[in-house]
């Protein structure tokens, strides 16, 4: 009694048979009286000078009465478990069927989808699961890409590390200060790249450590902002501050706004060619503090407006200073901890060549 198949059939037939029953008792009660009503009326009150023939035509009519009720109920009862029988494994085909696909998602396989039955909450089932398929298989391919990438980030500096002291410990190249400083500095990259990854675990999964604190955004971003302007400069650009005509306060974690602000800058910088100018902007909309870095680089094309905050994406043909191109888990981070704050950050561009502008929205502190 444990399958459901054998639960439907049995429900069926159970309620044809009380169906039958309820139908049984209340035509042997009605029946009688009713018959001799209508015999009564029929032999115009004939019947109460015959009572032994009345008495026995009442037994046969009730014979036949119990007779037909039994035929019926028989019937009815075939006929419920017949029709139940189909219902229950109308209903269970499906059922199986989302189970071989649950247990072919257990084992790591998610493309095939289930197809979708006519019974509305089945089929509300049915699509939750093949969302849950799609969005499995889509972490899937990010936890492959990952690794790969990953790899692919930690192979330059480890092959610049291991050439380098390969040549040295052969004496091809003489362990110099300056020798040993490069090496250095692809260890500290190694470090940096080793931070990053622990920052996005962390933004993605929803864990980032935030010490809130009441300030005014505006003197927090542009203090972040000035500190690259050195950077800014060497690259013949412009970098604009405008300030908020009055105070944006927030409850935010200063160091990690700043961390927002620098990775915009910087990547402005970088998508930015001589000439240009990179602009750096807070100001309130009703309850949001809006932290704006725009410049007159490169530009987003539409369908790179949002995977540009995808880790390790980088825009294709996009533009580097030096060997520096960014370890592509910047603007990951950056949203993370936007969002950590209650906020979002969205990017903004009329299309390529036409610039880019970063825009992150704050909670203001309620008054």
């Amino acid at each position: 009694m444990n399958r459901l198949v054998v639960r439907l059939i049995a429900s069926h037939a159970i309620v044809a048979v009380l169906g039958a029953t309820a139908t049984y008792l209340i035509v042997r009660q009605l029946a009688p009286n009713l018959f001799d009503q209508n015999m009564m009326h029929a032999g115009n009150g004939q019947m109460m000078g015959q009572p032994q023939n009345g008495a026995a035509l009442r037994g046969q009519f009730a014979d036949a009465v119990d007779q037909a009720l039994l035929v019926g109920t028989l019937v009815g009862a075939a006929a419920a478990a017949l029709f139940g029988s189909l219902a229950a494994f109308g209903l269970v085909r499906p059922l199986n069927r989302l189970r071989t696909a649950t247990g072919e998602m257990a084992r790591g396989r998610y493309a095939a989808p289930v197809p979708v039955p006519r019974e509305r909450e089945l089929a509300d089932l049915v699509t939750d699961v093949n969302t849950l398929g799609q969005a499995l298989a889509t972490t899937e391919q990010r936890r492959v890409r990952l690794i790969g990438e990953v790899a692919h980030e930690m192979r330059t500096p480890l092959t610049v590390i291991d050439g380098y002291v390969e040549a040295m410990i052969d004496g091809v190249m003489p362990a110099s200060a300056e020798k040993l400083g490069e090496v250095s500095e692809e260890v500290r990259r190694l470090r940096r790249l080793s931070e990053n990854l622990s920052a996005l675990s962390r933004a993605e999964e929803g864990r980032v450590d935030l010490d809130l604190r009441s300030g005014d955004l505006d003197e927090v971003i542009h203090a972040a902002a000035e500190r690259l302007r050195p950077q800014a400069e060497d690259a013949g650009l412009a970098l604009e501050l405008v300030v908020a005509d009055r105070p944006v306060v927030a409850v935010v974690d200063r160091d990690r706004v700043a961390q927002v602000v620098t990775n915009l800058v910087g990547n402005a910088i970088r998508a930015t060619p001589g000439g240009g100018r990179v602009t750096v902007t807070c100001r309130r909309e009703g309850d949001w503090g809006v932290i704006e870095v725009a410049d007159t680089g490169e530009g987003l094309a539409a369908e790179d407006l949002d995977r540009v905050f995808e880790r390790f994406y980088r825009v294709p043909g996009r533009r580097s200073v030096g060997q520096d191109a960014g370890s592509g888990i910047g603007l990951t981070i950056a949203r993370g901890i936007v969002r950590a704050h209650g906020g979002e950050l969205v990017a903004r561009s009329e299309g390529p060549g036409r610039g880019t502008s970063f825009v992150a929205r704050l909670p203001l502190a309620q008054d």
